[in-house]
Order: structure tokens, then sequence, then C-alpha cells
């Protein structure tokens, strides 16, 4: 049985009115903006300005990128008011120009970046105090303020990745996570998701962006999930089997990729004699064992399951596995059920600066048992990035529509460092199959037997 129900109440989120609905949207930027502070005031201005790497953007770019696109959506769209900053429109665009062309832009200096940020926070507070925040699709429920919020988040997370491939001594800190939960055990390296129908995607979710719409029947056949994602000691285990070295394991795309970068282990990972070390936001430290392996691409998450006698979950069965109560028949929010996330459920908005060891988090398993789908690390599906049946792009088609088809690779769950504004269990993300910088990881699924888990 199946509820196909997808009210705000079903959702978790009642109907609130527009003064609450205003000061949920407040927070949420808020939020993001004393994180993106954290990340840009850690460093001095030399390292905001430098690409640090050619996949990612100088962070000064971020920071003005994050104002100009509050400007466009909450100043002007929103507000109706005055362009500040009209000339620099095209110099923040993402698709005009690369990753790698960036540097060479006449871009904001930093403090021009700050000021003209704070400019436009200033506007933008101005006009969520005035913004009917009902009724038009852009303002209901506060959706440009939630899409702007999760937006600065976003790149709040792409800057923390340009903080790990930055070299240098390390200006991040955080307190370690919490360790696995001896008196709360995973019920075995698997769990058996039945088989059957269940409400995918969100038709209610308030900032719900259009990737996640609509809600729709989807029906799975029953399957087996790691209870946890695969751990650097699993991992290492594929490494010492000769894993990079057999073509056998590989998608013929990603053996190119091996051959042609010479690779051995994650992103990161170095051996010094018999003992794997990683650079992890500038500290070296020996791989551990218990943590999820992160930094890996799409075809070697692929490789390790075939290594393993196993795949990589579909989107849908992710999707089924972090939502589905089988004692309801209904699509949780959450694995954990509908409140939002907290400390004691996962590991999320950059509160530790690395995966939490397996096992952890016992309040955030879902009813099967399956634990850390939210956090930790963004798990590689089997999936190419494609719209759900009704789609429709919203606000503008650049957010999702234009990468559709099968050269992205979906990622569903999220990472340490995402926050929970822009993370929930029908959030998608994607990424080409060869990156490796992200905070990426991966478990995997097998068939059921016929019979097993029968609706």
């Amino acid at each position: 049985m199946t509820s196909s129900t997808d009210s705000p109440q079903a959702a978790g989120q009642p109907p609130a009115g527009p003064e609450a609905l205003r000061q949920r949207a407040l927070a949420a930027l808020l939020a993001a903006r004393e994180r993106t502070a954290l990340l840009t005031d850690c460093v001095e201005g030399p390292d905001l300005t430098a690409q640090h790497s050619p996949l990612m953007s100088p962070l000064v770019w971020d920071l003005a990128h994050i104002g100009n696109q509050e400007e466009l959506w909450l100043v002007r769209a929103v507000g109706g008011r005055e362009a500040l900053r009209p000339e620099i429109d095209s110099l923040y665009d993402a698709f005009e120009h690369p990753r790698a062309e960036r540097p060479s832009l006449p871009l904001l200096a930093p403090e021009e970046a700050r000021r003209y940020a704070a400019q436009v926070r200033g506007r933008a507070l101005d006009v969520l105090a005035a913004a009917p925040v009902e009724g038009e699709r852009l303002t209901a429920f506060g959706f440009a303020f939630g899409m702007v919020a999760q937006h600065e988040q976003q790149h709040d997370e792409t800057m923390l990745i340009t903080h790990q491939l930055r070299r240098g001594p390390a200006v991040l800190d955080a307190p370690a996570p919490p360790r696995s939960a001896p008196d709360a055990p995973l019920p075995g390296p698997e769990a058996l998701v039945p088989g059957g129908p269940f409400t995918m995607g969100t038709s209610a979710e308030p900032w719900a962006l259009d990737n996640e719409r609509p809600a729709h029947r989807r029906d799975v056949p029953a399957f087996w999930l790691d209870t946890a994602p695969v751990t650097c000691g699993a991992y290492l285990r594929f490494i010492d089997d000769g894993g990079y070295d057999e073509e056998r394991w590989w998608h013929p795309a990603g053996w190119r990729m091996v051959r042609e970068h010479g690779l051995k282990a994650p992103l990161f990972w170095r051996r010094e004699s018999t003992t794997w070390l990683r650079r992890r936001f500038g500290v070296v430290e020996p791989v551990p064992a218990d943590e999820p392996v992160v930094h890996v691409s799409w075809y070697e998450a692929d490789a390790y399951a075939r290594w393993a006698g196993r795949r990589l979950p579909t989107e849908a069965e992710w999707e089924k596995a972090a939502r589905f109560d089988p004692a309801t028949g209904r699509a949780r929010r959450y694995p954990w059920g509908d409140a939002d996330p907290g400390p004691a459920h996962a590991n999320l908005g950059q509160r530790h600066l690395r995966p939490a060891p397996a096992g952890a988090y016992p309040a955030g398993r879902s009813p099967l048992g399956v634990g850390q789908l939210i956090g930790d690390v963004w798990e590689w599906t089997a999936s190419d990035f494609l719209p759900y049946p009704g789609f429709a792009p919203f606000p503008y088609r650049e957010y999702s529509e234009v990468f559709f088809g099968d050269g992205h690779k979906v990622l569903r769950g999220g990472s340490f460092g995402v926050d929970a504004v822009a993370c929930r269990g029908t959030f998608r993300n994607w990424d080409l199959p060869v990156r490796r910088q992200i905070f990426a990881g991966f478990r995997t699924a097998r068939d059921a037997a016929p019979g097993e888990g029968a609706a």
C-alpha cells in the first residue's frame, strides 16, 4: 500500500502565516550569509582572488555572484527595484563564463565584492519585510527567498570544496563528528527494501526546486541496500586487490580516465610506505578506516560496486529507502520522519569538516534501519539526471533543464558541507561522472531474490 498524498501537512510543512514565513526566510538568509563570511574572512586577499583549481572559481567570484543572484531575484524580480550594478551582470553569469576563464575577468576586488553583497542584502531585507509571501508562485510560501538562501548555501559548499583544493596551512576548524553508537548498532550490513509503489518527488514542499517536482508514483522492485555508505576501510580492500589495475571492473570511459591520469586511489590520498594518508583542509592525516570514503568519482564508485559483486542503487531506489515508511505507506520528508534535521539526525552544515564514522546518528535512520542517508557524503546513484513526468522549469530553465540527459549522474543525500536548507529527502544533485573534488561517496545495492520483500 502507498499513499499519493503530498499535501503540506503530509510533507511536514503545515501552512504558516505571513509573519512566520518571513521569519523562516530571514533565518535562512542570515545563516547563509554568516557561513559565507566564515569562508571568505578566514583567508587574505590573494587567496580570495587566486584560482586554486581550474575546476573552481576564485572565492571572490563566488562572493559577488551570491550578491548578484540575490539582487536579480529578490531586489529586482520580487521587489521591482532599480538595479544596483547592472554592468556586472554578465561577469557573474555562470553560463556566460566557464570557471576556468573567470580569473581573467575584471572581477570586483574582495572589499568591493563584500560591500556590494552587503548593499544587496540590505535592500533584499527591505523587500522581505514588505513582499507578499502568498499568491504568486515566485513569492508563495517565501519561495524566492528560500531559493536564494539555498543558492547561497550551495555556493558555500562550493567554496568549501575550494578550501579543500587550496594549498597552504589550515584555516578552518571544527570539532570531530560523533562516533558510531555502540548501544544502537546498525541492524546488519544491508537492509531489504520491500518492492512496490511509493510517492517520489514532491508537489508540496514549499522550497523544493523544479527538478524535485512533481510528486509521482514510482514502482520499485524489492532490493537490498547497504545500511551505511562504503567506508575507507572497505575501499582500501578494493585498492589492495588491484581494483585500479583491473579493466574488467570499469566502465570504458572510467578505465580511460584511470589510465590517462594514473589513478590509484581517491583524490587527496597518497601512500607512504605501508600507510595511506589523506589531505583534509590543510591537514595530512592517516586515512580513517571507519569513515565513509569521499572524493571518488562515479566511475570509481561503479567500479567498486562491480568488484564487490553489487551495483549502485538507482535514484528511485535511493529515495524509496530514504523516504518510504512501510508501516504507513507514505513518503516522509526525511528518513527519520517529517521534522527538520537537527544535530542528532545528520552531519550537515559544515558542523564537522569530515564525514562521521559509519553507524553514527542512530536517530537519523530510516524505518528499515538504513543510516546516514542524509549528510556525511553525497551518494552517487546509477541514474542519469532526467526530468520527472510532468516537469516544468521554474523560475528559469538554466537551473535544471539544461543539464538533463545522459551526461550527468544523480547524487543524493547531501554531504557534511551542505546546509539543511538545501538538503531533503527529495533533493537532487548532479555532476559529471569524472568529478572527484566534490564531497561524494556512495553505497551499494543488489537485487532481491524472487519472493524476497514482495509487496
